[in-house]
């Protein structure tokens, strides 16, 4: 066999592999399917995943051929990979652990991170937005795309951008010889030119979306739990240089006055909207602003402060004030036709439980069907990817989760997956 041939040979078989056509096949047998397409389960369906994407969806229980691989789900309803639109990857609420920002270094901050992507992963969460940490986050994203890290598909802020001595301020509660002044590159502004600087720098640094502190927060050292801390102008000026590099704009706000100014300013998403009031409601209407409810968030950090003592005491005060309203809020909110995302600020919360938001907002009067949406459709269209996940559809993205029950009449059966595929790739069986 002359050399030539033999080249000819092995190029053709290399061909024949990366063929599509030639690619082993995985059938996922499932007794239930909610595509996300409509709104009642399917029985008896095949789901056909060939590489990364979705190939064929075929009625009954498709016969494997050739190399196939089956995957017997005919007891688990099979859903959409879920979306969390509001996560913190880097950290996790525990006692004491308000001095972690003093201790850990990032190394320590990036394996944690490392094992909290991991567990949402296997939650279900196949996709999160991440809304702010030190810069590990955008390490972690870019580890996780190249399959070094197990992990979900992440959209992160990177870190967070706050007024002087507002919520995401980095030196906020330290002494005043380690205070310094902050200023665009660490996330903080003050004036709309800081504004477009702080933005630019997170384009810089490799971020994905933006996030303001509009309002005060809870877990930050810092009094004030709700009241403005950007002017309108400067969260317009947020807002125009974020759509000049292809960001979005997601607003942490507690306060009515610091989400409206937001709302007005034209950022996409608010986080939280504690003590939004009717004004609050009609604005988020008339711009079509996406409201993140992250519920299990407020009523998580109450119970932390008052039950479990996580907090010193000027952040227990805002926690037991602000926390149990967000439920209250949100159905108020959903009532009058507020668009809704699906967020829970993790981290807040231990990583891994994020399906109990689900539990919370059936509880405040969301239907199923219309919660599970917000985890899905809604959040993959909010990330610009609803051509790639969000539903399970010929052509996308294969992000698939299966359950023990039928989560359209026991919501809480989310809160334990027993089957996980991202990208193609099963995490969890």
């Amino acid at each position: 066999m002359n050399r030539f041939y033999q080249i000819s040979l092995v190029l053709t078989g290399l061909c024949l592999v990366a063929n599509p056509l030639f690619a082993q096949r995985t059938l996922l047998h499932c007794g239930s399917l909610l595509d996300g397409t409509r709104s009642d389960l399917q029985r008896e369906m095949t789901v056909v995943v060939e590489g990364n994407k979705i190939t064929a969806i075929q009625k009954g229980y498709s016969r494997p051929a050739g190399s196939d691989q089956v995957i017997d789900l005919k007891n688990k309803t099979v859903l959409p990979g879920l979306i969390d639109m509001h996560v913190h990857i880097e950290s996790e609420t525990r006692r004491g652990g308000s001095y972690d920002r003093f201790t850990n270094n990032v190394p320590d901050i990036a394996f944690q991170a490392a094992q909290i992507a991991k567990t949402t992963l296997l939650a279900g969460f196949t996709t999160v937005r991440d809304l702010g940490g030190t810069g590990v986050n955008i390490a972690l994203r870019n580890a996780i795309n190249r399959g070094l890290v197990d992990g979900p598909r992440i959209f992160t802020a990177g870190k967070s951008i706050a007024t002087t001595g507002g919520h995401a301020d980095p030196t906020n509660g330290y002494r005043k010889d380690l205070m310094g002044d902050p200023g665009p590159n660490e996330g903080v502004i003050n004036g709309p030119e800081d504004a477009r600087k702080a933005v630019r720098q997170r384009y810089k640094d490799g971020s994905d979306v933006i996030k303001i502190t509009a309002t005060g927060g809870v877990l930050s050292m810092a009094k004030d739990g709700s009241g403005p801390q950007f002017t309108e102008e400067e969260v317009r000026a947020v807002v125009e240089a974020a759509k000049d590099y292809g960001f979005t704009v997601a607003a942490h706000a507690h306060g009515a006055e610091g989400m409206k100014r937001a709302i007005r300013a034209g950022v996409t998403t608010i986080e939280h909207g504690t003590l939004m009031d009717d004004e609050a409601i009609a604005l988020f209407k008339k711009h079509g602003t996406y409201y993140v409810p992250t519920i299990i968030a407020g009523r998580t950090a109450a119970d932390s402060a008052r039950i479990f003592g996580y907090y010193p005491p000027m952040v227990a005060a805002k926690a037991i004030a602000i926390g149990p309203k967000i439920q209250d809020t949100f159905a108020k909110a959903y009532k009058a036709g507020v668009k809704i995302a699906f967020g829970t600020d993790a981290g807040v919360f231990i990583h891994g439980n994020n399906a109990k938001e689900f539990e919370y907002m059936v509880e405040a009067g969301m239907p199923p069907a219309e919660a599970i949406k917000s985890a899905t459709v809604t959040n993959a269209e909010l990330l610009g990817m609803k051509d790639q996940i969000g539903t399970i559809e010929t052509g996308k993205l294969a992000d698939i989760i299966a359950v023990d029950q039928n989560p359209l009449q026991n919501i809480k059966t989310l809160q334990t997956v027993r089957f996980v595929m991202k990208d193609g790739k099963v995490y969890k069986q």
